[in-house]
């Protein structure tokens, strides 16, 4: 059971590519032979693996480690037992993503059940398109007009709808549906996505009256869109999701919304129609935005704060409803305070 069979295949990496890859600086006389072929936390990692050590707290497992490799801050470097090779770097993190996208660069987007091609049990309608390279696995269903773009991946049992437009080197993971949708190269959608149906639009009253909905989505280059997540099509002008940006799993995404550049918008978050993310927003888990609502450029949301109003570029706000943070924080605390205090005065006299 705790055979590694999913990521087995690397060739490892030596110390001097490790180094080479980081920029890590090496204490003099370390041993040039080291040699990883796997990545692990500090609690688990054996002499052929690599890890990382990034904060204090976590000192009791770095005295214990046995990894072969570790990376660290200078501030922490000290604290490493002598059987490790200690590499410094600015931010181990990020240092410690680098070497393992190296050694795992398959694990970067979902892989195929099958090789390039259409597997028997997929449909394809004769007037889709696809390149050279294209791989649909069994089950998919490839509708009228459609277009696919080579190193594209088509999950099992993913529809793809009518004149959908998927480009280069993408990956749409098992069960995932596509409508009135375009998407450019490099985008990941994983299992399960519902995109491009239509929007919650009706005009309340005896029989809800339901709008049209005549958008369309438009997902731009390397995109990520975690599992289950649902983005509807535009009521009047198109749902646009910006270049790099990265969703998590069961996020809503409603009609209109316009999402900017390599924004994060993690799970659970629901953004309603006619909403606008600028570039480098950053909302947390469980995050409600509101109708009509603009969240500026670099502002960060915290999770589970509801949004009504516009916030402004590189605030920080928390809270429902949403405020900005500090005084949000600053709320709470005064109401620690009166709480503490009714709890300490003296009961009332009886009368």
């Amino acid at each position: 059971m705790s055979e590694p069979v999913f990521l087995r295949d690397t060739r490892g990496l030596s110390l001097d590519e490790i180094v080479a890859l980081t920029g890590a600086s090496a204490p003099e006389g370390t041993a040039r032979a080291r040699h990883i072929v796997n990545v692990a936390p500090l609690d688990r990692a054996s002499p052929s693996d690599i890890a990382f050590y990034d904060a204090k707290k976590f000192s009791g497992a770095a005295g214990r480690t046995h990894a072969g490799i570790c990376l660290t801050s200078a501030a922490l470097a000290k604290e490493l037992p002598s059987r490790v090779t200690v590499l410094v770097v600015r931010e181990p993190f990020r240092a410690f993503v680098q070497v393992a996208r190296a050694l795992f660069p398959q694990s970067l987007r979902p892989s195929s059940l099958a090789k390039a091609g259409v597997v028997a049990g997929a449909y394809v309608d004769a007037s889709a398109r696809l390149e050279n390279g294209v791989t649909v696995e069994p089950g998919a269903v490839i509708g009228p007009r459609a277009e696919i773009g080579s190193g594209s991946i088509v999950g099992a049992a993913c529809v793809i709808g009518a004149d959908v437009r998927i480009g280069r080197d993408c990956s749409v993971s098992a069960g995932a549906v596509l409508s009135n949708t375009l998407i450019g190269d490099r985008v990941i959608i994983h299992p399960g996505c519902k995109i491009g149906q239509d929007g919650f639009g009706f005009v309340m009253g005896a029989g809800h009256l339901k709008v049209p909905q005549v958008g369309r989505v438009i997902i731009q280059d390397d995109v990520e869109i975690g599992a289950n997540t649902t983005i509807d099509r535009g009521g009047l002008r198109d749902t646009v999701i910006g270049e790099g940006t990265k969703i998590d799993n069961l996020v809503q995404i409603g009609h209109n919304v316009s999402i900017g550049r390599h924004c994060i918008v993690v799970a659970h978050t629901g953004i309603s129609g006619s909403s606008t993310l600028e570039d480098y927003v950053v909302l947390g888990a469980r995050v409600g935005i509101g109708n009509d609502v603009t969240v500026g450029e670099g502002a960060q949301v915290a999770a589970i704060c509801n949004v009504f109003g516009n916030v402004p570029p590189g605030a920080r706000w928390g809270g429902t409803p949403g405020r900005p943070i500090k005084q949000w924080f600053r709320e709470i605390a005064a109401i620690e305070r009166l709480a503490r205090a009714k709890d300490g005065a003296a009961p009332k006299p009886k009368e």
